[in-house]
């Protein structure tokens, strides 16, 4: 608990009505999806980029953690923290500026990432960034994580979006980085660095994003196969035939098989399943595509094409269940967002078979084999497995790093993978990042003990 001192400094800078130290929003925000638990001290939701400015400063002035928030609904534990919760979502929630001419959007950090795409519909204009969490997650916090989503495999992720930034540094100080230009070389790239960053190199309050028009046209495929590996290496052909889908999904032969458990949905002799969706401009293209996409996947077991919204429905429905499915394996997941080139998924996922067997735990996969993205679920089915679980992680991620692969993907690694930063990068890599973390942040107050920092 802060001291009634700091609370009353704090107090003054933001007015009574918005910093809360009471036993129910304290617990609210100490936690995220990953359901770990760091009660914070207060939380503030600031109305002004002066106030923030105000804030940290104050923070700074006397070493207290703070740590920005936006829904909280991150999956590495990214959000939570000791110290001061600095809620960006309540007042910072204002799109203020859409620009046709420039396709290109400048808006405070705390929009929801849907409420975007609902306010640039009507100018025939989106956002192509598309995490899971969309409905509820926040801009700041989708570039706090560089989140992707499953149309990353066609259109990127958050950092391919961003032109410039408003940020608050550690010491308080006020940083406008990036332009609002397609091309722009000169400097470092500090956009880059704040992409990603979680929260530990500064607090952004504003964000100018690129935009896309919309395609006129789209349509969706599911195809069955008799295995993930079989699966696996005829989505690289496809990728490789010149083809880049709006999205690619996969489900696994756990997968699949929970939702056949629980809904009934696919031939039973389907042992993964691959959903496609493709969009363009001309419906011959599409139609071009189509036809490519079934003649390289002549080895599918069976293929639905969708012809109405219903059917597009349909062959979603799966995708959308499949994390609510796989949870029948167990009363715990231990999800991670391992990443691979596409190239090496069918080793992983083969890798993945094996450990599973070898530990007796389901581990149920699915994802954006696009873009080699695969959520990574090992299911406990007691909780006195908790540390087999966390060594088959161990191992799987040690496996992912031999392929080539990496953490995270989208979600992050906050305090769920800190522990797991040396496996992933040298001593010197480590020490540049801390160094990074200081330039920025001297008093190391920003989102303290994250990322292995």
């Amino acid at each position: 608990m802060l001291p009634p001192n700091h609370i009353q400094a704090l107090t003054q800078i933001v007015g009574a009505k918005n910093i809360h130290t009471d036993s129910t929003h304290l617990s609210v925000y100490s936690f995220d999806s990953t359901r770990k638990e760091l009660l914070p001290d207060c939380v503030i939701f600031p109305e002004t980029e002066e106030q923030i400015a105000q804030i940290v400063k104050y923070a700074n002035l006397h070493k207290l953690p703070i740590t920005p928030r936006g829904a909280g609904s991150g999956m590495s534990g990214g959000s939570i923290n000791q110290g001061i919760i600095l809620g960006m979502q309540k007042h910072f929630n204002k799109i203020l500026n859409i620009d046709t001419q420039n396709l290109s959007v400048t808006l405070q950090t705390g929009v929801i990432n849907s409420k975007l795409n609902d306010a640039l519909s009507p100018f025939n204009l989106f956002y192509p960034p598309d995490p899971a969490s969309a409905n509820f997650s926040t801009i700041g916090g989708n570039i706090a994580e560089n989140a992707g989503g499953m149309c990353a495999v066609k259109y990127g992720v958050t950092k391919d979006y961003i032109l410039s930034l408003r940020v608050v540094l550690g010491n308080g100080e006020l940083l406008q980085i990036g332009h609002n230009t397609i091309k722009d070389v000169a400097g470092f790239n500090l956009l880059g660095l704040f992409c990603g960053s979680e929260g530990t190199l500064g607090i952004i309050t504003e964000a100018t994003l690129k935009l896309k028009a919309k395609p006129k046209f789209t349509r969706s495929l599911l195809l069955g196969f008799d295995s993930p590996q079989e699966l696996a290496q005829t989505s690289c052909k496809i990728l490789a035939s010149g083809i880049t889908p709006c999205a690619m999904e996969f489900l696994d032969t756990l997968t699949t098989k929970a939702l056949n458990t629980m809904h009934h949905i696919y031939p039973e002799n389907a042992q993964a399943i691959l959903i496609i969706k493709l969009d363009s401009n001309l419906q011959e293209s599409i139609a071009y595509e189509t036809e490519q996409i079934l003649e390289i996947a002549s080895n599918a077991l069976f293929t639905n094409i969708a012809h109405t919204q219903e059917e597009e429905n349909q062959i979603w429905f799966g995708r959308k269940n499949a994390s609510q499915a796989c949870s029948s394996y167990g009363v715990k997941k231990l999800n991670e967002d391992i990443t691979l080139p596409k190239s090496q998924v069918a080793t992983f996922l083969k890798h993945t078979q094996e450990i599973g067997k070898q530990y007796n735990l389901p581990i149920p996969c699915f994802g954006h084999i696009g873009d080699g993205n695969i959520h990574t679920n090992v299911m406990l089915q007691d909780l006195k497995d908790l540390d087999k679980g966390h060594q088959v992680i161990k191992e799987l991620f040690q496996i992912a790093l031999s392929l080539g692969g990496t953490l995270s993907g989208e979600h992050g690694i906050g305090i769920s993978k800190a522990e797991f930063m040396p496996l992933a990068f040298s001593k010197p890599h480590l020490e540049l990042f801390k160094n990074i973390k200081h330039a920025f942040d001297p008093n190391n107050i920003l989102n303290p003990h994250k990322m292995g920092i």
